[in-house]
């Protein structure tokens, strides 16, 4: 059983901290909570089954702990002794663009959120989705819905317009 957690955990780790960190928005919290999900998954090792269950029941909890954590955290500053040096690309416009857009992700309800991490950035289908989450395929649309409607509103409020209509407008203009 030992062993094969830690093939498990040697496997999916990296992936599941990507997660974590998708969710939570700092990578020192997301290993906290990828360490906690990893040890309610493996206290659930035994009953689990073929390793598609451990996966699915990995990140639900994975999920459930950083709604957990999102709920408990200090929403204020954080100061620091020095500012940190930022080297930006040249692509200085699309780097301020995808700040705002996670900014703005972050700031979503934890099931919203979660539902577009794991729609869009794991690539899981709406069933899977919602099977991770614990909830119908219906409320993952919703979400999914809700979810992309106010960052659309959000992002057009800072100035940022969809990459879609920056594409056309951009065709108009040749």
């Amino acid at each position: 059983m030992d062993a094969e957690f830690r093939q498990f955990v040697a496997a999916r780790s990296a992936a599941l901290l990507r997660t974590a960190y998708l969710l939570v928005g700092d990578w020192a919290h997301a290993e906290d909570v990828l360490q906690t999900a990893l040890t309610k998954t493996y206290l659930a090792w035994r009953r689990l089954g073929e390793i598609e269950a451990v996966e699915a029941y990995a990140r639900r909890v994975l999920v459930t702990t950083a709604t957990s954590w999102w709920r408990r955290r200090w929403h204020g500053e954080r100061p620091t002794a020095v500012m940190p040096d930022r080297v930006m690309p040249d692509r200085v416009d699309e780097e301020i663009e995808r700040q705002a857009l996670w900014r703005h992700v972050h700031a979503l309800p934890a099931r919203q959120r979660a539902v577009l991490v794991l729609r869009f950035y794991e690539d899981l289908t709406e069933v899977e989705t919602a099977r991770v989450l614990g909830v119908a395929v219906g409320t993952v649309k919703s979400q999914c819905a809700r979810a992309l409607a106010t960052l659309r509103t959000r992002l057009a409020e800072d100035g940022v317009e969809p990459a879609a209509d920056h594409q056309r407008h951009m065709e108009r203009k040749a």
